[in-house]
């Protein structure tokens, strides 16, 4: 059975002292039912992305929706979580819903409010993403994590520091063309790839402009079962998704490769029947700028050990061979955590559908997303297309 986006909603990520979970969630819930035309009512269930792991004493958020669409009461609405995926995961619990048969029309929202707790507050609620046993004292926190990962690529096959920062540099760059990215500024290359007091190192190798942001936000959207999605306005269908899920310890993987990730692009590619060369664009996770060289490889746009090529010699710019992060990426558009898998997959749906504005490829009709819940521990990847007649 194929599952369908049919509408969807996102909300400007930034830092919002104003909002809280319950408003993000709301309001993004709301504006997804408006653009898909149809009333809560009609949802058989509704699932929530919230991570929270401490940002929000608010930790029941799913029944929150029915604040914004009373329609769902008495309805099945149900919170999902797992690390950075928590979006994507909760889309595939409504896929899994209509594939079931249990229903035709699923309400999907991410969310979350991670600027209410200090810096050091939030650097250890990310940890939770990590494996505690062993890597709650690594320094930097979760940057430090992706650090010894960028430490030990670069003693295998060279620094690529240079790489990191043109990576920064296009995803701050393609930001500006996004109106709902946190950071819409360009910093270019020079300033990504210098040390300084507005960009320090954060964990060596790793800089500020390394890392991604510490963000608010929130992300909806709605899927409907094939039948449904035909009669509505627009439907963008999910050719693929797969998860693969590898081991939480950095002792029990090879911190050079991303395992898990290729696994996932192999099975969804293969699902999908479709090569890495027929995508339009791909929505990567760069919660820092080493996590997207990585993808480079676990997509198989290069051979292991070459990713900086992909960078260096323009390949994933918006005019490249295959455009990455369009939107900015977690990098300049923001990564609050629940909300970023559905994030995603509403930039790939809009790509498709022709409605993303100043981030637009031309004449794109297959998009490939990937995000990933730790460190390349829960990874998703899903190939989108315009539902065909």
């Amino acid at each position: 059975m194929t599952v369908c986006i049919v509408g969807w909603a996102h909300g400007v990520f930034s830092r919002a002292p104003e909002e809280d979970l319950e408003s993000l969630l709301c309001g993004v819930a709301a504006d997804a039912l408006a653009d898909a035309g149809l009333e809560a009512a009609e949802m058989d269930a509704a699932y929530v992305g919230v991570f929270n792991a401490g940002f929000s004493r608010q930790d029941f958020p799913a029944p929150l929706l029915l604040h914004a669409a009373p329609g769902l009461r008495f309805k099945p609405v149900t919170r999902v979580e797992n690390a950075c995926a928590t979006g994507s995961a909760a889309i595939h619990a409504g896929m899994d819903f209509i594939e079931s048969g249990r229903g035709k029309l699923v309400l999907v929202a991410g969310a979350e409010k991670m600027t209410g707790v200090s810096t050091a507050e939030a650097g250890d609620n990310l940890l939770c993403a990590s494996y505690r046993k062993e890597e709650s004292d690594i320094a930097g926190g979760f940057a430090g994590v992706f650090a010894r990962i960028a430490q030990q690529y670069f003693s295998a096959y060279g620094d690529k520091s240079e790489a990191l920062a043109r990576i920064a540099a296009k995803n701050h760059a393609n930001a500006l063309d996004n109106p709902y990215a946190q950071m819409r500024k360009d910093f270019g290359f020079e300033f990504c790839n210098t040390i300084s007091d507005k960009n320090p190192y954060v964990a060596p190798p790793l800089r500020r402009t390394d890392c991604s942001l510490v963000s608010d936000g929130a992300a909806a959207l709605v899927l409907a079962d094939e039948e449904t999605a035909r009669a509505m306005k627009k439907a963008v269908a999910l050719r693929a998704a797969v998860q693969a899920t590898d081991f939480m310890p950095l002792s029990r993987r090879d911190l050079t490769r991303f395992e898990g990730p290729r696994v996932a692009w192999q099975q969804a590619l293969a699902a999908a029947g479709v090569s890495l060369q027929d995508l339009s664009l791909v929505e990567v996770h760069d919660c820092f700028t080493i996590a997207e060289l990585l993808a480079y490889e676990a997509m198989g746009l290069t051979p292991q050990g070459e990713g900086a090529r992909a960078i260096d010699e323009g390949w994933v710019l918006k005019d490249g061979i295959l455009p990455v992060n369009r939107s900015g990426g977690l990098k300049a558009k923001g990564h609050p955590i629940g909300a970023t898998g559905v994030s995603m997959h509403v930039l790939a749906a809009m790509q498709l559908t022709g409605s993303a504005g100043g981030m637009q490829i031309a004449d794109a009709s297959l998009a490939g997303v990937f995000n990933m819940g730790g460190l390349a521990v829960a990874n998703y990847v899903s190939i989108l297309e315009p539902l065909r007649a």
